[in-house]
């Protein structure tokens, strides 16, 4: 049977970096790259931004080149799905019924587009916007003529395309069944903010609304209808909900898992020789007090491999990142540093009607977060005071004529 002596399962941010972490850190055994796409490792952001509105081709969003990988010695197995894994004779076995043996596992298979579970849900003309397939298709239609688009789900992937296809000069609708667009993420100013900012620029946002279910004609969308009765014509549907850890294999090996596969400050497993990292692990976050979570970024996918790699080539430091996010919508860029969970207070600093602004968050009077809407210098500042659990006055941090760095 063959054997690698590292398998990666997964090629998006978190399991390209890995094994990019562990060639630069002196790893010199096999490392197989597996996914179930088609496609080399390539960036995930762009998807429902420069990737959907044509901006960015697909070569301008690979993570490497190709030929970085051979160079690399990374063996990258492209249409490779995993269904087992035996976590007693290290084997993982594939849909094509392929076997491999490993030394260490590094599971970095992330999520798959939560979908609704309403009458009409497996209509053609409903999308996702998780992999580069899910966006190819959602241009052809849109190049064929679909001009009607609804978006379920008011969360950055839904409004980031709503920005986009209004840009395309599509009718597009948001729904979102939340009293509020990113609740779960940001508090009342931001969202107030984004959804201001979407319906001046055309999109019918609707907030505490639910979708009853979708209607069709010939086995396509033609319409949302809502709990009131109302449908909404639509020549598409994006669905945008949230995602659903992709741990299957796993939890029946029998890994310990809550909200995603549960990891241990060195991204282990509760498996031998198998880590989990990225949107799929959860872990005790030192920036939540210690709450187990997950967090779907990019920087946490990254820091995630680097903990990983360094735990596999013998240098054992926990996972302690700052966490920390972007989302461009419009001429709007948000960029986000620690994680407002459980805050007590959420100080505005500037002026939303001047489109630059930044919400700071707190907790027992300790910077725990920081939104800033066109306001790099706020966010870059306001990191230190995140790192530090700086204690400020919300008359300090709301006086925009102090910098944010006087103020440690």
């Amino acid at each position: 049977m063959e054997h690698v002596d590292i398998c990666i399962v997964g090629a998006g941010h978190g399991g390209a970096q890995a094994a990019i972490a562990l060639r630069q850190k002196g790893h010199e055994g096999s490392i197989a790259l597996v996914t179930r796409e088609n496609d080399p490792p390539y960036e995930r952001p762009p998807l429902s931004k420069d990737f959907l509105a044509g901006d960015k081709p697909f070569q301008r969003i690979l993570i490497r080149p190709e030929a970085f990988w051979q160079d690399k010695g990374v063996d990258l197995r492209l249409g490779k799905a995993v269904t087992d894994i035996d976590p007693v004779a290290h084997e993982v076995r594939f849909a094509d019924d392929s076997k491999l043996t490993y030394r260490k596992l590094i599971w970095a298979a992330g999520g798959d587009a939560r979908r609704l579970s309403c009458a009409g849900a497996d209509l053609n003309g409903i999308h996702s916007i998780r992999n580069r397939s899910d966006v190819e298709h959602l241009k052809t239609e849109l190049q064929g003529g679909a001009r009607r688009v609804v978006v379920i789900g008011g969360g950055y992937i839904g409004l980031e395309a709503a920005a986009v296809l209004r840009k395309m000069e599509c009718d597009v609708t948001v729904l979102e069944a939340l009293p509020r667009v990113l609740s779960r993420v940001a508090g009342e100013a931001l969202s107030e903010f984004y959804e201001a900012e979407h319906r001046a620029r055309g999109v019918d946002l609707r907030v505490d609304t639910k979708v009853e279910s979708l209607e069709g004609k010939d086995g396509r969308v033609t319409g949302v209808k809502l709990d009131d009765g109302e449908i909404i014509p639509a020549d598409m549907v994006i669905v945008g909900i949230g995602i659903v850890p992709a741990i299957g294999p796993l939890i029946v090996a029998g890994a310990a898992a809550s909200n995603g596969v549960d990891v241990d400050e060195y991204c282990r497993t509760t498996l031998d020789d198998i880590y989990a990292l990225g949107d799929c692990a959860a872990h005790a976050n030192v920036f939540a007090d210690g709450a187990v979570i997950r967090l779907e970024s990019v920087q946490n996918a990254n820091d995630m491999a680097n903990t990983v790699a360094q735990a596999i080539t013998g240098e054992k430091l926990p996972y302690e990142a700052t966490p920390w996010f972007w989302s461009n919508q419009y001429d709007l860029r948000l960029q986000t540093v620690g994680i407002s969970l459980d805050y007590d207070q959420a100080v505005l600093r500037g002026d939303p009607a001047e489109r630059s602004f930044s919400v700071i968050y707190l907790r027992e009077g300790k910077v725990i977060a920081l939104d800033c809407v066109n306001r790099t210098k706020d966010y870059v500042q306001g990191r230190k005071l995140v790192e530090a659990r700086h204690e400020a006055s919300a008359n300090q941090l709301a006086d925009i004529e102090t910098p944010l760095k006087e103020l440690l």
